[in-house]
Order: structure tokens, then sequence, then C-alpha cells
């Protein structure tokens, strides 16, 4: 059996079923680097990088210092509208609370309300408003040990500079109680 150098030649090969060509001779001696350069310059001569998000503005290189190690990681996820799960859970924490305290200013306004009127409030305006003063008191004492689980876990993920004191669930609830006094019979 003669021996035949099929390196050389331009001719397909037949291995069984399968056909294989040899290599192009114009990439034979390129690197795979050269190639892809090759390809991007093609491509931009086509004009296919013109209308590209950003074109002709200057690239924005903030760095987060305090993100450390991480802030390539950070710079991605702003960059596509994420954030990280530190960040997303304090932006959580400061709408559930104003969440929260916006019935508080309700009920203080409708005692306001009830106490400047010429005519005193009736009995059962009287009981109606001591009971949505109740029901507001326990739903925001429920509501701060909430946030306050949720803040401890931001806590514990999250770096020191963004840590958060803890709620004053007492005080907080005595001093809504206080701003808006039940009516006596």
């Amino acid at each position: 059996m003669d021996f035949i150098d099929y390196r050389k030649s331009n001719k397909k090969i037949t291995i069984g079923s399968e056909e294989t060509k040899s290599q192009d001779p114009k990439h034979r001696s390129k690197r795979y680097r050269d190639y892809v350069e090759e390809l991007i310059q093609q491509a931009q001569q086509r004009g296919e990088f013109d209308n590209l998000e950003g074109m002709g503005k200057p690239l924005n290189l903030e760095t987060n210092s305090s993100a450390g190690d991480k802030s390539l990681a950070y710079s991605l996820l702003k960059s596509n509208g994420y954030a990280p799960v530190e960040i997303e859970l304090a932006n959580e924490i400061r709408r559930e609370l104003e969440r929260t305290e916006a019935p508080l200013a309700k009920v203080i306004h409708r005692g306001k309300v009830l106490r400047a009127r010429r005519v005193p409030p009736f009995p059962s305006e009287r009981r109606a408003y001591n009971a949505a003063v109740e029901k507001a008191t326990e739903e925001y004492d429920k509501a701060l040990r909430d946030l306050n689980r949720k803040i401890l876990t931001l806590n514990l993920i999250a770096p020191p500079a963004l840590h958060q004191p803890m709620l004053d669930v007492a005080a907080r609830v005595q001093e809504f109680r206080e701003s808006c006094s039940p009516f006596t019979f």
C-alpha cells in the first residue's frame, strides 16, 4: 500500500462516510486571534458597529471603592438595571416603612378632624375612631417587627457601611398612641 500525504493536497478526504476538507489556505497559517481581529475589521467596514448604544460617548469608568473585589460585578448589575441583594433589601425596607406609616397619618388626621368640629363627635364616631386607633396600633406594631427582621437580615449580609439601626418598636408605637389619644366616653 502506497503512502499518500493528504495534508498537502486540497482534495476532499473520504473517511468512511464522512467527508472533510483540508484547511482553507487563506486561514491555514493565521492564529485564532488574528482571524478574529480580521472578522471584527470586516464588520466595522460593513458598518455593523455604527448604531451601538453609547456610540460616541465617553466610557463611564467610575469605580465603587467600597465594593472591593465585587466592583466589576456591581457595575455589570447596575448597567443592566439590577442592584445587589443588600441594596434591593435596603430599598424594600425604606419603601415598607413609608407604606407602614401612611395609614397612621390618616388615623391621626381623622382624630384631629373629629376634635376640631363644632359639634362633638357622636358616641358611634368615637367608638369607630378608638377601634381604628387600636387596629392601626396592632398593625403598626406587627409591621415594625417584620421590618426589624428584614433589617437584621440586611445587617447580616451587607457590609458595615450599609448597616441600618434596628427600629425601637415600643417607642414608635407609644409615640403613635400619644399622637392620637382615644376618645373617652
